[in-house]
């Protein structure tokens, strides 16, 4: 395989990975953004968290909340628990880096706010400490996981909405990702905007 078949068999995964999640996953991601429209609409807030590629993810869709996405409107109140230096640092060297995300829901969380809980293989400890707190707080959880959703799978209860992308590659879970949010985004847009 030469240099360029190789790069287009990432462009071949990344379709077949979408087309297998998009039947599987639209029910889920439409109730997702259901959801999230009536934490919004009832005061609440979105709070989300993810390490390394999925800390990203957690701040891209704050950020779409926050700013906007496609259409122009106010903005909605979310939170990415992975950009405050001070609090992140402080908590693991006090604490442990396992609890980074959940101190900041135990503070910040509030009855009917979201968790977006994104950890590919579904077993990353801080994302699981944060759901554990965030059911503490009779906060609903949305999971986006991989594979067969690992630890996360088991943890997530009859309010929570659990978007695992079938697939065992990390970079085609993280593809799915970044669409489901996009894709949840346009939802509540939808929801609250009316069509285009």
């Amino acid at each position: 395989m030469d240099l360029i078949q190789r790069v287009q068999q990432h462009f071949v995964e990344s379709i077949e990975a979408k087309q297998l999640a998009m039947g599987a996953l639209s029910p889920a991601i439409a109730t997702a953004a259901e959801k999230i429209v009536q934490s919004l609409i009832a005061d609440g807030k979105i709070l989300a968290c993810g390490n390394g590629g999925s800390a990203a993810d957690a701040q891209h869709f704050a950020a779409e909340m926050v700013g906007r996405f496609e259409r122009e409107r106010p903005g909605l109140p979310a939170i990415a628990l992975t950009t405050d230096s001070s609090a992140l640092t402080a908590i693991a060297n006090d604490y442990d880096f396992d609890l980074v995300f959940s101190k900041q829901v135990h503070a910040l969380g509030r009855a009917g706010d979201i968790l977006v809980a994104i950890s590919t293989s579904g077993n990353s400890a801080n994302v699981i400490s944060a759901i554990h707190a965030a059911h503490d707080k009779h906060m609903t959880v949305i999971g986006l996981t991989g594979r067969d959703g690992g630890q996360i799978a088991d943890l997530l209860t009859g309010d929570d909405v659990h978007l695992c992308v079938p697939h065992p590659r990390t970079a085609r879970i993280q593809e799915v990702h970044i669409t489901a949010i996009h894709a949840m985004c346009d939802a509540v847009d939808f929801m609250l905007l009316g069509g285009d």
